[in-house]
């Protein structure tokens, strides 16, 4: 008797289909923005890593259909608002930095755990120096514990990942 291959192909399509991110992403929003603003000593706070950063990269390269440039420019006028900063710096340095991460990610069809490791270092270490570059030009003085957040920021990559990798869709 033969097999119905109809039900199989459509079994196998299903398991193709990436996962919706329509919830995963306005969570974990709200978990890295708790992250980023809860109260810490200040000789801990100056360690926090990036999770908004980090977060929006993560989204950025995993679900590029979903989020894109305006994503990114809404997370960034976020933390605008959070850490009281000059409205637009941080959305203008992760619209610049998104830009980067696609630029990075056009040619590659499969993008492997160290590849995204490499592209979030570039991306870390391009952050801090955009808004280095951006305080100076303002006339701010900028301290040493600045660069502080990028070695932690580094670290805690790994841990966004495997934690998101459900959603990730590639």
């Amino acid at each position: 008797m033969p097999r119905n291959n109809a039900s199989s192909s459509i079994k196998d399509s299903r398991a193709l289909v990436k996962p919706d991110p329509l919830l995963p992403i306005p969570v974990s929003i709200v978990i890295a923005s708790i992250f980023t603003v809860y109260p810490m000593s200040s000789s801990w706070s100056i360690w926090r890593p990036e999770f908004m950063l980090m977060l929006t990269l993560f989204w950025v390269m995993s679900q590029p259909k979903w989020c894109g440039v305006w994503f990114a420019f809404f997370i960034g006028f976020l933390m605008d608002l959070m850490l009281d900063s000059h409205l637009g710096t941080h959305a203008f340095v992760y619209v610049l930095l998104t830009f980067a991460a696609r630029f990075l990610t056009r040619n590659k069809r499969i993008l492997t755990f160290p590849s995204r490791w490499i592209i979030a270092v570039i991306v870390i270490v391009l952050n801090f120096v955009l808004l280095f570059l951006f305080h100076r030009m303002i006339g701010n003085l900028v301290p040493l514990w600045f660069w502080s957040p990028i070695i932690p920021s580094i670290l805690v990559w790994p841990v966004i990942c495997f934690l998101l990798k459900r959603w990730r869709g590639a």
